[in-house]
């Protein structure tokens, strides 16, 4: 059911992404072709699909929502793009793909994060039949996380602390650097709904749960999985010598640790009133991917 689910919401997503990021037809639209190139190079649209889910949850209409959904994604993408380019985790391949800088060098790669960051939260700004002061609530909100405060934070400390991180030290970055967008998400999606602060408190402590999973998983993929089930290459942490959860942990503690924080997440999810079906199966699916 929940792949079903899943491509319902990504055929939905891609439609509007197309709408938001048209092919450009002008003197800078190879910036444009970039950003669409990754933009739909295969994601799951996990992100956008949290605060859709989140946004039913508290009574709203999903129509309403899905330029922020959206918005989410492109920020997501942007930060892929930078990912991979030479001066970060220098990645030559991406969803099974060339890598946005190899495919169009490192600049035009550069600008189209760049780009997609930018026009992100014009398209967030364009949420339409939901309260205003809501959506300027949800802006602030997504503006920490995605920010210096959050996943551009988790950036700084990955990149500058490689090879020498502590357990504490390496939960906080992937909290930031992973977690914090997939927060963003969810509680947007609360946010833009109306919740009140008890149930937005509780959907930030499920989505730290889920978002710490999500890195534990993406690690132990790193060490066991292959670069053509992942669509990226495998063994990147090592090449960049950066310590993971399962160069401390061993890799039975992170199957562990990654399975209990699902629980957790799905345990907050239980407490809510509204249909938590399809955030409950899609807490699991993250759990058990293996790409």
């Amino acid at each position: 059911m929940i792949e079903m689910t899943l491509k319902n919401y990504r055929e939905k997503i891609d439609n509007r992404l197309d709408l938001l990021m048209p092919v450009g037809n002008n003197a800078y639209s190879g910036v444009i072709e970039a950003a669409r190139y990754s933009l739909f190079a295969g994601g799951k649209r996990i992100r956008p699909i949290l605060l859709l889910e989140f946004y039913k949850l508290f009574g709203g209409d999903d129509d309403c929502a899905y330029n922020f959904a959206c918005a989410i994604e492109m920020i997501h993408t942007y930060s892929l793009i930078h990912d991979d380019l030479p001066c970060m985790d220098d990645d030559d391949m991406r969803r099974g793909k060339p890598s946005n800088h190899i495919k169009f060098g490192e600049p035009l790669a550069l600008l189209a994060g760049d780009a997609l960051l930018t026009e992100s939260f014009g398209v967030a700004s364009r949420t339409l039949g939901i309260p205003s002061e809501r959506v300027a609530d949800a802006i602030t909100f997504l503006s920490k996380n995605a920010g210096i405060n959050g996943m551009v934070g988790g950036q700084v400390i990955d990149t500058c602390y490689e090879g020498d991180v502590d357990e504490d030290l390496l939960i906080k970055t992937h909290l930031l650097k992973t977690g914090a967008l997939i927060k963003a998400a969810s509680v947007c999606g609360a946010i833009l709904a109306g919740a009140d602060d008890e149930s937005i408190k509780k959907v930030s402590e499920y989505a730290e749960s889920v978002g710490l999973a999500f890195q534990i998983i993406d690690d132990l993929l790193d060490r066991q999985s292959t670069t053509e089930k992942l669509g990226k290459p495998v063994g990147s942490d090592q090449k960049n010598s950066k310590t993971t959860t399962v160069d401390l942990l061993g890799v039975e503690e992170c199957e562990r640790r990654a399975a209990a924080l699902t629980e957790k997440a799905i345990d907050i999810l239980d407490g809510f009133d509204g249909d938590t079906t399809v955030l409950k199966e899609l807490t699991g699916y993250l759990l058990k991917r293996n790409y």
